[in-house]
């Protein structure tokens, strides 16, 4: 919401904020303009994501969310195993933004995958294989328009689209402690469909069926430590629903 629009949910919809703290960081992204209708486009299905869990399950307080520059930085230097200089930064371009686009929203749609053999009751598993639908279908596009460009190299650090992507799942990998669930933008030929496609537009296992993930593989990931007890990264206070805590707790 706030690299298309320039506002976040405390101005688009606030009561689904449910009183939670407003985000660290956030602002308008200078985005082509193709690029900022398909992030408006997606920012509004997440106001309406949001607005489906709360009226389904209740939904949760926002907990507090770091977009800033700063804390995409972090992320992207530890990836790339270096100090990236200047910081990178996914507000200044369509590409920067694409590729912090290709960071978090992963992580959650095999979250989905992983979570929905594991929820009781039909209302929930319809929410969240309906939520899965539209999620799968942004990172598609995301991960096309990235693969359109696989080859650039992203200034002015002189890594190409596909380098950065493959070092993002590495990291990803490593911090989810679980083994291969994610691949970069393309892929030796025996990881790729039927080994016999080198492009990885739709990331998936041996079967072609999506990777998934368990909840303290995505909190390990998102929080940027290992560590699902351990907040950090973009969520600097911790995640606010039940399983969260729970692990918070331990």
């Amino acid at each position: 919401m706030y690299g298309a629009l320039g506002d976040g949910l405390d101005v688009l919809a606030p009561s689904l904020a449910q009183g939670g703290p407003p985000p660290v960081g956030g602002r308008k992204a200078n985005l082509d303009p193709i690029i900022r209708r398909i992030i408006e486009e997606f920012a509004y299905q997440e106001i309406g994501h949001l607005r489906a869990i709360t009226e389904s399950v209740g939904g949760v307080p926002r907990p507090r969310l770091n977009i800033s520059a700063e804390a995409f930085a972090a992320f992207f230097n530890r990836a790339m195993n270096t100090t990236l200089s200047p910081p990178f930064n996914p507000y200044a371009n369509s590409l920067n933004y694409l590729l912090a686009s290709y960071v978090i929203p992963y992580v959650g749609l095999v979250g989905y995958v992983g979570t929905i053999p594991n929820l009781v009751g039909r209302t929930n598993r319809e929410l969240v294989a309906s939520l899965l639908g539209v999620e799968s279908g942004q990172d598609a596009v995301i991960r096309t328009l990235l693969y359109l460009r696989a080859n650039e190299k992203v200034m002015p650090y002189g890594v190409t689209v596909a380098d950065f992507t493959d070092r993002i799942s590495e990291i990803r990998n490593r911090l989810g402690r679980c083994g291969m669930k994610d691949e970069g933008l393309k892929v030796q030929k025996q990881l790729g469909a039927e080994n016999r496609t080198t492009s990885n537009i739709l990331s998936a296992d041996a079967d072609s069926l999506s990777y998934s993930r368990t909840q303290p593989e995505i909190l390990r990931t998102v929080y940027g430590t290992g560590d699902e007890s351990r907040p950090g990264g973009f969520l600097p206070n911790g995640g606010a629903g039940t399983i969260a805590m729970r692990f918070r707790a331990t």
